[in-house]
């Protein structure tokens, strides 16, 4: 039995706050041994996304308790029986998404949209079945088959991708949920082309690694807007060639127009910039009610396609590594994803910087 301490959330909707109401609670923990097909892995960084933050205001149900935490970096301590693609020792970067391998989405070459990991993440369980987690004699949910804030997590192997051993993990973790987000719909979902022109709509984590993601495929206008004008000289120095406010920006103008604001007005705004003919997609998930009235006649008079985006379209064990290697060549900076370095007990006043929109990615960094 492998004992720790972990960030858990008994009951979602608490009043901000967070630093008052403490949603989250640093609680002892207890993992089994892993089982056949699992992993134990000893979390060295993880990072908080707006998508931990919609567990904790209840925006998006998940079954409690649950430990939280989606996007982490870490190092195997066990294996079960059957387990190849990872070993003792390795470094690994935790995905969101295992990938079964054998459901219909992955067999139709859609493994992004893997239904059996989708059915067990909703369930709070681990793509092997069930819980393993344990407080105080009671079961605890998994968020995202993870439950990454916390001194270890006992993973399905197929959330768990093998990295170099050279890659800090406070710069790995943000490759499990940002960078195959944002940069894998620049990539596989949106497809940008060398020499075409790209508008990124939001300049959070997400919104920036795909404007990393533009870049590395060549794109020679990408045009960076976001409501705060503070987050603009980051953008620049990330590559892009121009910034705006969403009002300034120049409308049917671009090629791709990406969307990673998470809001109906960020939508809107695609559908007004790119031009006739041009594509437009959307990965920022506003709440599960929100509606946008498509007219059907200007969609097919200007020839948009118009599509959404989930993981990035990323086939994980492919685009982990490919990315990877775009960091260690110095086209994708992940350190400048980064604007906070914190310790597990400092998520509450963390969660609070987030709902502000005062943070970009925030690293708990734990102890060696």
């Amino acid at each position: 039995m492998t004992r720790f301490r972990g960030a858990l959330l008994r009951k979602s909707g608490l009043p901000r706050p967070y630093a008052q109401s403490r949603p989250l609670e640093i609680a002892a923990l207890e993992l089994p041994a892993p089982g056949a097909g699992e992993v134990l892995v000893r979390i060295r960084a993880a990072s908080l996304c707006r998508s931990d933050l919609s567990v904790v205001t209840g925006a998006r149900p998940w079954p409690l308790p649950m430990v939280i935490g989606h996007e982490a970096a870490g190092s195997v301590e066990r294996v079960g029986a059957n387990v190849t693609t990872v070993a003792p020792g390795d470094a690994v970067v935790l995905v969101y998404l295992p990938q079964c391998g054998a459901c219909a989405r992955c067999a139709a070459g859609q493994p992004w949209l893997c239904e059996t990991g989708v059915a067990a993440n909703r369930k709070g369980e681990l793509l092997t079945g069930g819980t393993r987690l344990v407080h105080r004699g009671e079961q605890v949910h998994h968020h995202m088959g993870l439950a990454a804030f916390a001194e270890y997590a006992l993973v399905a192997e197929a959330s768990a991708i093998r990295i170099p051993k050279d890659v800090p993990p406070q710069d790995a973790c943000v490759f499990g949920c940002a960078v195959l987000c944002g940069a894998g719909t620049a990539l596989n979902t949106a497809v940008v082309g060398a020499s075409q022109s790209v508008v990124v709509i939001g300049l959070g984590a997400v919104g920036l690694s795909a404007l990393l993601g533009a870049k590395a495929a060549g794109a020679t206008r990408i045009a960076a807007l976001d409501r705060l004008e503070a987050k603009f000289a980051l953008a620049r120095t990330l590559g892009a060639t121009e910034t705006a406010l969403p009002e300034a920006a120049p409308r049917g103008a671009f090629d791709h127009a990406i969307e990673c604001s998470g809001t109906l007005e960020g939508f809107e705004l695609a559908m007004a910039l790119a031009h006739r003919g041009g594509k437009v997609t959307t990965l920022g998930l506003p709440g599960p009610d929100a509606a946008y009235p498509l007219k059907l006649a200007p969609l097919v008079a200007d020839g948009l396609t118009v599509q959404g985006s989930y993981l990035g379209s990323c086939v994980t064990r492919r685009d982990v590594p490919r990315f990877i290697e775009l960091y260690r060549a110095g086209q994708f900076p992940a350190a400048s994803l980064v604007s906070h370095r914190i310790g597990l007990e400092d998520l509450n006043e963390a969660l609070d910087r987030l709902a502000e929109g005062r943070a970009l990615r925030q690293v708990i960094e734990f102890a060696s």
